[in-house]
């Protein structure tokens, strides 16, 4: 089973814009992402497939792989569907750009769950996490994801889910860490669907399998991912780091 790992990487971010090239200790954010990345020796490939020269000149100067995407894209999963199109992989894993701290048994267990399926019914996986603090689970910037008791995915929302109309039952919120596992025809499958109603008025791409009928299998992961949407969450970085 061939894997590749992709990480879309789009400079002019609607929220923080030119995030990617914020620095993080002595390196940009893509660049710790994409090291970290390689390092789990998980892929036979990594690369960042972004719209910017500045950023595949910062991962090519460093020795790393990038490509530039031939078009704009409505999301990371549609800029790596176009790389990958006429690419030998089996399983390809969107690596969020903007998440420098991305480490090897989170993606190891995101990979497992396609080793695992020998049916092949599986045909996307994603992570997700604990979600603790009050102001975290009310904040729109942190997706949640509610699941089945088989951990498939039921919905994602910005918003409270489930909501605690019942303050008598005890509730674990999962915040939804944006990495992605697809098997190849199944991201290029999703690229040829229209953006679906959900998904235009959560900003959350992949409603669009819910939508269509297809359940993420969700992975839960232990440990409290930092990703850079605002410049809060790089001056936490900066502190993790430390």
């Amino acid at each position: 089973m061939r894997k590749a790992a992709f990480i879309p990487a789009r400079h002019a971010a609607t929220r923080f814009h030119g995030k990617l090239m914020q620095m993080l200790g002595n390196k940009t954010v893509i660049r710790h992402t994409y090291e970290n990345t390689v390092a789990t020796n998980l892929f036979d490939d990594v690369i960042v497939v972004t719209d910017s020269d500045i950023i595949h000149n910062e991962i090519t100067m460093h020795s790393g792989k990038a490509m530039i995407s031939k078009k704009e894209h409505e999301s990371g999963s549609d800029r790596i569907a176009e790389a990958v199109e006429n690419m030998d992989v089996d399983i390809v894993v969107n690596v969020q750009g903007d998440t420098p701290f991305i480490q090897k048994q989170p993606l190891y267990n995101l990979l497992q769950v396609f080793e695992e399926d020998e049916e092949e019914k599986i045909q996307v996986a994603s992570l997700m996490q604990v979600l603790k603090e009050q102001q975290f689970i009310e904040d729109p910037n942190y997706v949640k994801v509610a699941v089945d008791k088989n951990l498939n995915s039921l919905f994602f929302s910005r918003s409270v889910i489930p909501y605690p109309r019942s303050t008598e039952i005890p509730i674990t919120y999962y915040e939804h860490i944006g990495i992605y596992a697809f098997r190849k025809q199944s991201l290029l499958n999703f690229t040829k669907w229209p953006i679906t109603p959900l998904e235009a008025t959560e900003k959350i791409e992949c409603l669009r399998y819910l939508e269509n009928g297809i359940p993420l299998k969700m992975v839960i992961v232990d440990y409290m991912s930092i990703e850079i949407d605002t410049l809060e969450d790089l001056e936490r970085a900066k502190k993790f780091l430390k």
